[in-house]
């Protein structure tokens, strides 16, 4: 496998309608927000929209959400035992290689293993490719909605239109976020040109599986340049 040529600059822009595009668990789920009123995607929210992208085009991933596993283990332990190579390996520099080799968002990102039981104490890979959190062009509007519980959670419940909550959403937003990637650290993780060609396709359907919920046409777009 031929490592990447070029380094590589990239942005990509997101519009935001009515819909939430990263809550803040912290603030009652509400869209991030800086200070000074612009909205915030961070950098751990759109890696993960690109892993998941990366997945549902058939590349192997070692860090999956609970939510889109798609090899049924219930940790990154459970995965990286699955491999007896990897598992017995005594080498950090052969561990971090084959663990690149295996898995496409460790030879892109870069992973730290450090599990109790493992053979290898602790094993960092760095990766070639970063990515910025996404902020809003200017500061954007939040609109909350109050929502009513309409289903019982246990059986001797009644249900009651008095079990209030929240739902939070941007009317119209426009984010751009930036990255880049490196030459010298694809040459350690044997990061491809091919390779940065999935992470472009990646980043040009990125919100593809992610439309919100919210009413009544909540939606993401993105384009890269």
């Amino acid at each position: 496998m031929v490592t990447l040529s070029n380094k590589i600059d990239f942005a990509v822009i997101l519009s935001v309608t009515n819909a939430n595009p990263n809550g803040d668990p912290l603030n009652g789920n509400r869209p991030r927000e800086n200070y000074e009123g612009y909205g915030e995607i961070s950098d751990v929210c759109l890696k993960r929209k690109i892993r998941n992208r990366l997945l549902d085009m058939g590349y192997p991933i070692f860090v999956q959400s609970d939510d889109k596993k798609v090899d049924g283990f219930s940790s990154l332990h459970d995965r990286m035992n699955e491999d007896e190579e990897l598992k017995k390996e005594k080498d950090k520099d052969i561990f971090a290689k084959k663990a690149c080799e295996k898995w496409m968002d460790v030879r892109t990102f870069g992973q730290v293993f450090a599990f109790k039981s493992a053979t290898l104490a602790s094993v960092g890979v760095r990766g070639p490719v970063t990515v910025q959190s996404a902020f809003s062009v200017t500061p954007v509007d939040i609109d909350s909605l109050q929502i009513t519980k309409s289903v019982n959670s246990e059986p001797s419940e009644s249900r009651s239109s008095d079990t209030m909550g929240m739902k939070h959403r941007i009317p119209y937003g426009l984010y751009v976020f930036k990255g880049s990637i490196n030459c010298q650290l694809a040459e350690k993780t044997g990061f491809s040109d091919e390779d940065a060609e999935a992470i472009h396709q990646a980043l040009t359907t990125l919100i593809e599986h992610a439309a919100s919920c919210s009413p009544p046409d909540g939606r993401l777009e993105g384009n890269t340049l």
